[in-house]
């Protein structure tokens, strides 16, 4: 007969899954298809259900991956179902202005050619990355979706945690991943406290048909309100739109109808592309800095928004969650085939280490970039056009923000290199 303590032990040691994600946006599918790749179990907990974001028509949210972030979802197996869908930016620019009063005679300009690994990114819509992602966590076994469900408690253990879910249903794993946004559950549990500030900015986002083709350029226009984002869509005539303006005057833009609108928006978009009108729904997101104290706590580890939220205006949100995808993925699947605890507590200071410097540093760049150029003060406007033009005429320093902007500078997981881990 087995010895009672034996047994006890035993069970302690008995997991559902290696790993419980929570949170299925983008980033939680991604770490779980990365993990799989090492032979780890994974159990996804999205709070909304699957089908009715996989169904979702047109609505013109979308996002600007990085070549870096694009060679990632490669290795991953998620780009081959996209591939088609996505419209490489071939042309960068970024200048400054007033409403009506079209763009500075100094601006910067990115061309894809000047580098030799291809575009700098490439623009894809929502609803086709969410679609590639629920396809190929379906096609691998070693992946548990559960969806309209979500973590409500967490508690770690010796061996593992303790997840709850809202169903009452229990899952005991080695590691619980927090890819819960902004308002992380999973970090307010763990103890982890955020710092970060309000820009009393809000971003009006839509889609818009426009008459030229955009040839694959994405602009960047910066205004005393905010900056307009202009990110080309596949097709050559449509485009995303990402407008910052302060919080009183996005609300009233929103609060317009449709030609309302439009007469708002086209003194700030200028008639490069000519006529324009809307093609998709109209969201509004207010606009903050949001940065996790830790990004690990026993048992615990934070991806994404979770850890750090930041401000859009070089669309590099979801690309500094996908290296948090790789970073984290490649130190727990390298702890695992060495054997140790892929939960302790050391194991996790070794992404910490990797990700939060640059994680921080990437966030504060935004905040300084966003303070600088949303402002209407004269000598700042001076200073930073001189800057532009400068960058934009010497190739060296040119050329490093380019490849900055495509993800290939600083220490790459070896996911964001092309590289299976």
């Amino acid at each position: 007969m087995d010895n009672p303590a034996r047994c006890a032990i035993f069970a302690a040691m008995e997991h559902d899954t290696d790993i419980v994600i929570a949170g299925g946006g983008l980033n939680g599918p991604a770490l779980a298809l990365a993990l799989a790749s090492g032979e780890l179990r994974v159990t996804v907990v999205d709070a909304r259900p699957a089908e009715t974001r996989a169904e979702a028509g047109f609505d013109g949210r979308a996002y600007a991956l990085a070549l870096a972030s694009r060679r990632l979802l490669g290795v991953i197996g998620v780009w081959p179902r996209v591939a088609d869908l996505a419209q490489p930016m071939r042309l960068i620019k970024a200048s400054d202005g007033r409403a009506g009063e079209g763009a500075s005679p100094f601006f910067l300009e990115f061309d894809s050619a000047e580098i030799e690994e291809g575009p700098m990114g490439y623009m894809l819509e929502d609803r086709h990355l969410y679609r590639a992602f629920l396809e190929a966590m379906a096609a691998e076994p070693k992946i548990t979706l559960i969806s309209g469900d979500s973590v409500v408690a967490q508690a770690p253990e010796v061996q593992g945690v303790a997840v709850t879910l809202g169903s009452g249903r229990v899952l005991r794993a080695r590691l619980l991943v927090g890819c819960d946004g902004r308002g992380s559950g999973v970090a307010a549990r763990a103890g982890i406290r955020r710092q970060g500030w309000g820009y009393g900015q809000t971003a009006l986002v839509t889609a818009i048909w426009h008459e030229k083709d955009h040839e694959g350029t994405a602009q960047q226009f910066f205004t005393p309100g905010g900056p307009l984002a202009i990110l080309p869509l596949k097709g050559g005539h449509h485009s995303s739109i990402v407008w910052s303006e302060s919080e009183a005057a996005a609300q009233a833009i929103q609060a317009l109808d449709d030609e309302g609108y439009l007469a708002a928006l086209r003194p700030r978009f200028g008639d490069h592309l000519g006529e324009i009108a809307l093609a998709g729904a109209r969201f509004t997101y207010p606009l903050s800095l949001s940065l996790a104290e830790r990004f690990v706590a026993p048992r615990v580890a934070l991806v994404g928004d979770a850890a750090h939220g930041v401000h859009p205006i070089a669309g590099q949100g979801l690309n500094l969650g996908l290296r948090d995808v790789g970073a984290l993925a490649e130190v727990v699947i390298e702890a695992a085939r060495r054997g140790e605890d892929i939960g302790a507590i050391d194991v996790l200071e070794r992404y910490q280490t990797w990700r939060r410097f640059d994680a921080t540093a990437l966030a504060l760049g935004m905040d300084a970039v966003n303070r600088l150029f949303s402002n209407d003060n004269p000598l700042l406007r001076l200073g930073r056009d001189l800057g532009l033009g400068l960058v934009s005429r010497l190739p060296g320093l040119r050329r490093g923000f380019q490849r900055q902007a495509a993800g290939l500078t600083g220490d790459l997981p070896r996911l964001l290199a092309g590289q299976p881990i």
